[in-house]
């Protein structure tokens, strides 16, 4: 008899609670100070990270070999006989190939890993979504065969309120940044089939930037109903604000607010805004 077992990274920005509730494994990314290494969620709340990005911007990393260890064996030790970890891009992270080059080491679990080649609380709703066929009694086969389905339905975009920290991380050129701060251009960002980022539009001012997501998001309500998921990056207030000017659109089965793992947030800064989509089968 089957006994699966699941497995995410902290990418996910699912809560510690959820994942309990759902028995999901957590790996958690690193975030790396000049004072020490900190397991995401862990260690150090996402709250904590950006109420400091003033006094340093960390960098982050995959989760540490020894915590992958750490898991497969307490699975092992546990009786389960399947895994099925959960990834957050490669196209982002190294986590993926990590996780497959520890699993290669346990012949005992038989495994899989799932690039969902996407991050942040979509990653989390394809994560809830295999929770669910686990409890339901799917098999092992059965679950894989539906994990590139469960993820055709899920989507997510954000925008960031300045270019500061992604010119700081090196990920735009500081002459770019800098135009772009002086034009007060606000970037949507959304993943590509590659899973690496991929820049939608940009507009000019924060209040277009939410209002391009807005349109964005009636898109896919067009199609039919969705579950949606405001996410942010240390402005919840904020987030609250735009998630009840989006509440009440037709075809919005559920709405939520969800903050974002510094994977993402320590790159975007403070300020930054973006929903999750999931279409409702």
């Amino acid at each position: 008899m089957q006994k699966i077992a699941l497995i995410t990274d902290s990418a996910c920005d699912l809560t510690l609670d959820v994942l309990k509730e759902n028995n999901v494994n957590l790996l958690p990314l690193r975030i790396i100070y000049s004072t020490g290494d900190y397991r995401d969620r862990v260690d150090i709340s996402p709250k904590q990270v950006y109420e400091n990005l003033e006094k340093e911007v960390p960098k982050t990393s995959l989760p540490s070999a020894q915590d992958i260890e750490e898991i497969l064996n307490k699975l092992e030790e546990e009786g389960y006989t399947h895994v099925i970890a959960i990834s957050i891009s490669s196209g982002l992270s190294g986590s993926f190939n990590a996780l497959r080059l520890a699993l290669e080491d346990h012949p005992k679990l038989t495994s899989y890993v799932y690039d969902s080649k996407i991050l942040a609380y979509p990653q989390g709703e394809i994560v809830i979504e295999t929770a669910k066929l686990i409890k339901a009694g799917k098999t092992f086969e059965e679950i894989i065969e539906t994990l590139p389905k469960i993820r055709e339905r899920v989507i997510g975009y954000f925008t960031i309120n300045t270019l500061e920290y992604l010119k700081k991380g090196g990920r735009i050129g500081r002459v770019a940044g800098t135009v772009g701060e002086l034009l007060n251009l606000k970037p949507i960002i959304t993943t590509d089939e590659n899973g690496v980022y991929y820049n939608v539009a940009k507009v000019r001012g924060r209040k277009q930037s939410l209002s391009k997501m807005t349109e964005l998001l009636k898109g896919y309500l067009e199609k039919g109903k969705c579950e949606v998921a405001v996410l942010h990056a240390g402005c919840e207030d904020e987030a609250i604000k735009y998630m009840n000017s989006l509440k009440d659109l037709p075809n919005i089965v559920s709405i939520k607010i969800a903050e974002i793992s510094p994977a993402l947030g320590v790159h975007g800064g403070p300020g930054l805004i973006g929903f999750s989509v999931k279409s409702v089968e």
